[in-house]
């Protein structure tokens, strides 16, 4: 790769993100990483409010232009490009972002490149991660600057590739056969896992986001009787009592459905799970005290999680068997998921040893800029001259799609 400073911008959800990336032979080097989440604020609605979010991304930008420039120690006049999240997203997260890229274009006089969300998050595996740690005296010194990072790029990726995208809006197993070309061999034809995991979460009433929180309960059903423990052994001893009868309204072994296992084509299905969950709370809800009700949430997740589990690691086995990769990838937000992680490596282990299996960097698997710099560095990497001196026009020809396809 050339040597280059890319500066990168991510508003497609409720993550404000910019970052700036430097790509050389020696490979690649996230100069800052800046996210501010509205977790917080939206959680209250147990998901985002699109315009609410908008406003949020426009209030933060100054803070984290600033902060960016200064962590990375660049000024604009150094940076050769702008990339920006173009799409797919929420119409007025992306409106903001994409106009405050053009802006910027325009006043620094830099091309600017529109990448597709879920092009970065593949990306995120061609970059591997690890956090400086900092001592006062290297502060003091000036030495190092916190929060800052250390990149290089998974250049052992072997192509073919086959990555499994799951996210809140996207759940698809994707075909590459060189950089930058996408063929899609499977998606969800109605809920993505995360809006599944997202969905669940408000069901059981357990919080937002889903992801984490459903993660966090079924985590919890393995040591079932921990849960229980208190100070005052009546107190243990009747909520043991409440799990007891609790336990007697449900199924021996609960069992929610695996939705499209054994079809034939590598598509997804998640709705049909999700309604199952609804249905079984809802029986609960109606037979048990609150308190009996809530000592069965953990089994609940953990069974859900599962069954979501166990679709996208078949899919991928038999999507993989069929058309034989060299390397699978996980990318997305809900590739933050500990169990999915592992029990996919152990699939692909046990039934393709000689594939390879990479996993995206757990501080990159949210949105972040980061992802969307490495996707621009490649695509900057194959531009000619011609299409790079073409990009300075980006800030009138670059509008966001919410429905963009990769490609």
């Amino acid at each position: 790769m050339s040597n280059t400073l890319i500066l990168s911008i991510e508003t497609s959800c409720d993550e404000t993100a910019i970052a700036i990336l430097r790509s050389s032979k020696k490979g690649l080097e996230i100069l800052t990483n800046q996210v501010s989440s509205q977790v917080k604020l939206h959680a209250k609605w147990g998901g985002v409010v699109p315009n609410l979010a908008a406003r949020e991304h426009l209030k933060n930008f100054p803070k984290l232009l600033k902060m960016a420039l200064e962590e990375a120690q660049i000024t604009p006049s150094q940076l050769d490009a702008i990339s920006v999240t173009s799409g797919p997203g929420l119409i007025p997260a992306l409106l903001v972002g994409v106009n405050y890229a053009k802006t910027l274009s325009y006043l620094w006089e830099k091309p600017l490149i529109g990448i597709h969300h879920i092009e970065g998050h593949i990306y995120a595996n061609f970059i591997e991660t690890q956090e400086l740690g900092v001592r006062n005296e290297d502060l003091a010194n000036k030495k190092q600057k916190p929060n800052s990072y250390n990149l290089i790029p998974r250049t052992y990726i072997e192509f073919p590739i086959l990555a499994l995208v799951v996210s809140g809006g996207h759940t698809q197993l994707v075909l590459m056969k060189d950089h930058l070309q996408y063929e899609i061999i499977g998606q969800t034809v109605d809920d993505a896992v995360g809006e599944a995991f997202d969905k669940v979460a408000r069901i059981l009433g357990i919080g937002y986001p889903g992801g984490p929180k459903v993660a966090q309960q079924a985590a919890n059903f393995q040591f079932p009787i921990s849960n229980f423990q208190t100070k005052s052994n009546n107190s243990t001893s009747k909520q043991n009592y409440e799990f007891d009868e609790a336990k007697k309204l449900m199924p021996k072994k609960l069992i929610f459905p695996r939705p499209m296992l054994h079809k034939k084509n590598f598509n997804f299905s998640f709705s049909g799970l999700k309604t199952a969950v609804l249905y079984e709370t809802k029986k609960l809800q109606e037979k048990l005290p609150v308190t009996s009700y809530e000592l069965l949430i953990p089994e609940i997740c953990h069974e859900f999680q599962q069954a979501c589990i166990d679709v996208l690691v078949s899919k991928t086995i038999k999507a993989a068997e069929i058309y034989k990769p060299k390397t699978i990838l996980l990318a997305g937000g809900v590739s933050a998921n500990t169990e999915l992680r592992e029990q996919l490596g152990k699939a692909i282990s046990k039934s393709l040893p000689t594939t390879t299996y990479h996993l995206p960097p757990i501080n990159l698997t949210g949105d972040n800029a980061a992802m969307i710099a490495a996707a621009a560095a490649f695509r900057w990497e194959k531009m000619t001259e011609a299409q790079k001196k073409k990009a300075l026009d980006g800030w009138k020809t670059i509008q966001p799609n919410a429905n963009l396809k990769m490609k």
